[in-house]
């Protein structure tokens, strides 16, 4: 087995010295005859996380930053708050966006980062200038849930300001936004603008 770089066993030390800090071994939990999220699942995914850093030769696959923002937890009762946890996920999201970018410049070089960087931001800009009420689908069915254009596209133009006027735009206004609901094509499709706004986030992830 060849062992790692110094600078990159630096890196991931400090990246899994931040885990520790930031990540609580436990989290609040809700009333018992509220919901929160899966207690078992949350450990058994954070630990995932753990072992990636702490022993990754164990690991059987690494946890990156997408398998953070894709994870999701049952709902139970009595469970953990969730706000404690989205928190402490958002956090290992970025540590992890900023291991990953460290390790494209250390193994390809700042040029390699920067043309992934461009690539994802022109993706993201081709939709972001379409006009408002066409960025993204409507859905099909005509009872299906969707999203408010109008608070899409306001997100939209942040998102354009941030990405071309260097306006300010935290990635976690990203992550939490909220849209009034819609119904079927008064709408934008929800799968669509989720999957939208996740690249937004990898990007926000990637940069600041």
């Amino acid at each position: 087995m060849v062992p790692s770089k110094p600078a990159e066993r630096h890196r991931r030390n400090k990246v899994t010295v931040d885990i520790q800090r930031q990540i609580p071994a436990s989290f609040d939990r809700v009333q018992r005859n509220q919901y929160g999220y899966n207690a078992k699942q949350v450990d058994d995914f954070l630990q995932r996380a753990r072992v990636s850093f702490e022993a990754p030769t164990s690991a059987a696959r690494a946890i990156k930053s997408a398998d953070v923002r894709a994870v999701s937890f049952d709902p139970v009762k009595g469970g953990y708050a969730a706000s404690g946890v989205d928190a402490a996920l958002d956090r290992l999201e970025d540590a992890l966006a900023r291991l990953e970018r460290d390790e494209l410049v250390a193994e390809r070089g700042e040029e390699a980062w920067l043309r992934e960087i461009g690539r994802l931001a022109g993706v993201l800009r081709g939709r972001l200038h379409r006009p408002d009420g066409q960025r993204f689908r409507r859905p099909s069915k005509p009872k299906a849930r969707s999203y408010n254009t109008t608070d899409v596209d306001d997100l939209c133009h942040e998102l354009i300001g941030y990405l071309e006027e260097d306006q300010p735009l935290s990635v976690d206004n990203v992550r939490r936004a909220v849209f009034r609901p819609a119904v079927g094509r008064d709408g934008y499709e929800e799968s669509q603008v989720d999957a939208f706004l996740e690249r937004a986030v990898e990007l926000m992830a990637a940069i600041d």
